[in-house]
């Protein structure tokens, strides 16, 4: 698995998980800039779950110690 952090046009920040290398991620992105006016983490995880099943946004939390 890959790990990634995107941050979308509502400045929201997300980690995600896939199974993609950077390439591929990459290259759908172009695909879903095509169909797609505005960058949502959601809609784009949604969109990457089409080609990728294992595709997930993530939680991280902070632990301080």
């Amino acid at each position: 698995m890959y790990y990634y952090r995107i941050f979308d046009d509502k400045e929201e920040l997300n980690f995600f998980k896939s199974s993609l290398d950077y390439a591929g991620i990459a290259g759908l992105l172009k695909e879903y800039e095509k169909k797609h006016s505005e960058y949502v983490n959601r809609d784009f995880i949604k969109f990457l779950k089409e080609k990728d099943k294992d595709a997930e946004i993530i939680e991280v939390t902070n632990i301080y110690y």
